[in-house]
């Protein structure tokens, strides 16, 4: 991580202390882009003052809220789903009570809701309490392959279980933010850019990728 953060800066994790709005948020941000999941949070929250309102609005007005996110109508649903298993086994829509968990009963609680797996819980308990998770998006599973610190065999389910053990608790935030932007940056899908990479002398894969001319233009 320290090439990485030579390259692109250190990262901090700075809580959101807003664990039910980061939630929504990843709901949201399910096949489509950062800029089209903030918009639809952003109109959403425009549209109901509070959660509870969302949670007893009909799916049709929710979905219109945030039509502008994509798959409205599958994330509206979602998204009254889950606030409803909050609030039947909580009594209130919040969430901050997960702080004063340990991170797997706090996890487990979040992947008993519907639909919640464990990049949306990792997600909350990353991003709003930094709690050790480690969510595991397309660019950091792709790039932690090519480094050889999973098998190319492994799913992104056992990836989760995988990186989380290899990385030490205080640089989850940061592996999670630096290799999201090494995989958007130089390590991308197609064409990846080898000979730009800070990582080339440690990577595995990059003989590989050169030899064979897949890597992208330095």
């Amino acid at each position: 991580m320290d090439l990485l953060a030579g390259e692109y800066g250190a990262r901090n994790c700075e809580p959101t202390n807003r664990p039910l709005d980061v939630l929504v948020e990843t709901i949201l941000s399910q096949n489509t882009s950062d800029t089209n999941s903030g918009r639809a949070f952003s109109s959403l929250r425009s549209a109901f003052p509070t959660w509870e309102a969302v949670s007893k609005a009909p799916v049709d007005y929710i979905a219109d809220s945030i039509r502008v996110g994509g798959l409205n109508q599958i994330k509206a649903k979602r998204i009254k789903q889950v606030l409803g298993e909050i609030q039947q086994r909580r009594g209130k829509l919040e969430l901050a009570f997960l702080g004063g968990l340990a991170l797997d009963e706090a996890r487990d609680w979040l992947r008993q809701l519907p639909g919640v797996g464990d990049k949306t819980a990792n997600c909350v308990l990353l991003f709003s309490m930094c709690k050790p998770a480690l969510p595991v998006d397309t660019h950091i599973f792709r790039v932690s392959k090519r480094l050889g610190f999973i098998d190319s065999r492994a799913s992104v389910e056992k990836a989760h279980t995988l990186l989380e053990a290899l990385v030490p608790p205080g640089k989850a935030y940061q592996f999670h933010v630096l290799m999201i932007e090494h995989g958007r940056r130089i390590c991308k899908a197609q064409r990846p850019r080898c000979k730009e990479c800070v990582l080339g002398g440690i990577c595995p894969s990059y003989d590989g990728f050169v030899e064979s001319g897949s890597s992208g233009a330095s």
